[in-house]
């Protein structure tokens, strides 16, 4: 894939240009390659140092470790879309006799199963996955740490099952069904589950010395699913942009959401830092932004893959080294710099194509007791219902084409807003999951329950 790079302005391209010099120098990385994407579509590429005596570039693959699982969740959640599972289903139900059954698929894709943080000894990581050729092998005699879902405890045994339970209900190996799936519908044609040339060799880089040694490169067998896959920062920065906006040729938008959707308990520090995961995919905050992905690593490789979805923007960062430059940071900070620098130029307003009258009369001013909100029509078809002060319950509503909606987000996420109208079709109140909005402060013409006093409101009186 060809990048243009004429679309940030040379100032902003220096910046990210410096701040991968930093990471790469300063993080004593062999090499370090990353991308910036933005409106869909990779704009910018930079690479530091030299891949095998050659400068890396958008088409040298390096190993991504965990994003790996974001492949594996996008897999799991089309199996959902299409009603072979619900997320709700323990594993039993779909793939019996693995010992770890109990679990549900929502807390396997979440990491609150309770399972083991990794499979028994020997390190998984630097041995051959044939050490563990079955599912028992990577779990264990005692694979549950903690009740399940009760807590965030990331499990790499655990999107191991999530990457059976792909090969029992396709009928088909894991990795053929992510390259039918995912990589082909998405053009994601130098990413796979061992390396082809060209591509980066792993190293450690001594801690106190500046020299390094070669890492071995294993083939995880059965724990492909959570950490497989190699790739470049072009096919990456299509996946990212793929995440961002969705493609129902593979998953679609709302699906989408629903991923980037926190769904583990978060620990305090997590809580602390900013941190929470979802259904295979990361949120961190930082700088005022939410920044959604995951981070991955494996002897001799180092890998992020960031989006702001407010921003239209992501960030890919790779580097082969074992440890070295915090890679979050310099992808967040690789957002940043564009989202600081060359903001994103909203969409011009439209009006909406047709309304209908019946939801236009809706519109405006409604009161929940004696706290004030509005309801607004947007062009993209929801309406909103948000407190007229700063605080308050504020939700969107997604139209059903009967005269109702459901919640998408907060404390009204799923929940059914509806006007009732009386026999003459006048609107005496909204219902929100049996909350009554009125037109004015507990409206003595509309049904409000525990009804109104019929002396109205009244002053202290004369004293």
């Amino acid at each position: 894939m060809t990048t243009s790079q004429d679309e940030l302005l040379p100032a902003t391209r220096r910046a990210l240009l410096h701040r991968i010099a930093v990471a790469q120098s300063e993080g004593r990385a062999p090499s370090l390659v990353a991308a910036v994407v933005r409106g869909g579509r990779a704009v910018w590429h930079g690479s530091r140092t030299s891949v095998d005596g050659h400068a890396p570039d958008q088409d040298v693959q390096y190993r991504i470790g965990s994003i790996t699982k974001t492949f594996t969740a996008v897999l799991v959640l089309r199996l959902r879309d299409e009603g072979l599972l619900a997320l709700g289903d323990p594993l039993e139900k779909h793939l019996p006799g693995t010992g770890a059954g109990e679990a549900t698929i929502a807390e396997l894709l979440a990491h609150t199963s309770g399972l083991a943080a990794e499979s028994p000894a020997p390190w998984w990581e630097r041995t051959p996955g044939s050490l563990r050729p079955e599912l028992s092998d990577v779990l264990g005699e005692q694979p549950f740490l903690h009740p399940s879902g009760r807590r965030f405890h990331y499990s790499n045994p655990g999107y191991t099952l999530l990457g059976a339970l792909v090969e029992k209900l396709r009928g088909a190996p894991w990795e053929d069904v992510l390259r039918r799936e995912v990589l082909e519908p998405l053009g994601l044609d130098r990413t796979s589950t061992r390396p082809q040339a060209p591509h980066a060799g792993g190293w450690a880089v001594h801690p106190w010395a500046d020299v390094m040694l070669p890492e071995p490169t294993e083939d995880l067998g059965r724990m492909a699913s959570a950490g497989q896959l190699w790739s470049t920062t072009a096919d990456l920065a299509k996946f990212a942009a793929f995440l961002i906006k969705g493609d129902d040729l593979v998953l679609s938008a709302e699906s989408l959401e629903e991923m980037r959707t926190p769904a583990a308990p978060q620990e305090a520090a997590d809580v602390a830092s900013g941190y929470a995961y979802c259904l295979g995919l990361e949120i961190r905050h930082q700088d005022g932004r939410t920044l959604i992905g995951h981070s991955g690593s494996l002897p001799g490789f180092l890998a992020c893959l960031t989006v702001s979805v407010e921003d239209d923007l992501a960030a890919v960062v790779l580097a082969n080294c074992t440890s070295g430059p915090l890679l979050f940071s310099v992808a967040a900070d690789l957002v940043r710099v564009v989202a600081e620098a060359e903001p994103r130029i909203p969409e011009p307003w439209r009006p909406m194509p047709e309304v209908d009258p019946a939801v236009l009369e809706l519109a405006g001013q409604w009161y929940w007791g004696t706290h004030a909100f509005a309801l607004r029509l947007s062009a993209d078809g929801l309406v909103s219902l948000e407190p007229l002060s700063d605080k308050g319950r504020r939700s969107r509503f997604r139209p059903h084409g009967d005269g109702t909606w459901t919640g998408l987000e907060g404390y009204y996420a799923g929940e059914l807003l509806k006007a009732v109208r009386r026999s003459d079709g006048t609107v005496d109140h909204l219902d929100l999951g049996s909350f009554v909005f009125t037109r004015q402060p507990y409206d003595e013409g509309a049904a409000v329950p525990g009804g109104v006093d019929p002396d109205g409101w009244r002053g202290i009186g004369p004293a």
